[in-house]
């Protein structure tokens, strides 16, 4: 878990406070849908909230698709 939380920032490459943002948006879809591959970086995380993306959460889809995911 505390790999995670450089993950979500990472990975959209943002401003720190809009990268904060993106984290608190979408822990709780990587908790819940993307445990399995937290440990396997940052592209696997992003690879997986694109892979469940029918059913992340509204901040988290409004996050990644604001950064080009």
């Amino acid at each position: 878990m505390t790999r995670f939380l450089f993950i979500i920032p990472l990975v959209l490459m943002a401003s720190s406070a809009s990268a904060q943002q993106g984290h608190d948006a979408c822990a709780r879809d990587v908790s819940r849908l993307c445990r399995a591959v937290m440990n396997d970086g940052d592209a696997a995380v992003l690879a997986c909230l694109k892979q469940h993306r029918a059913r992340l959460s509204k901040a988290c889809e409004k996050t990644l698709t604001e950064h080009g995911q």
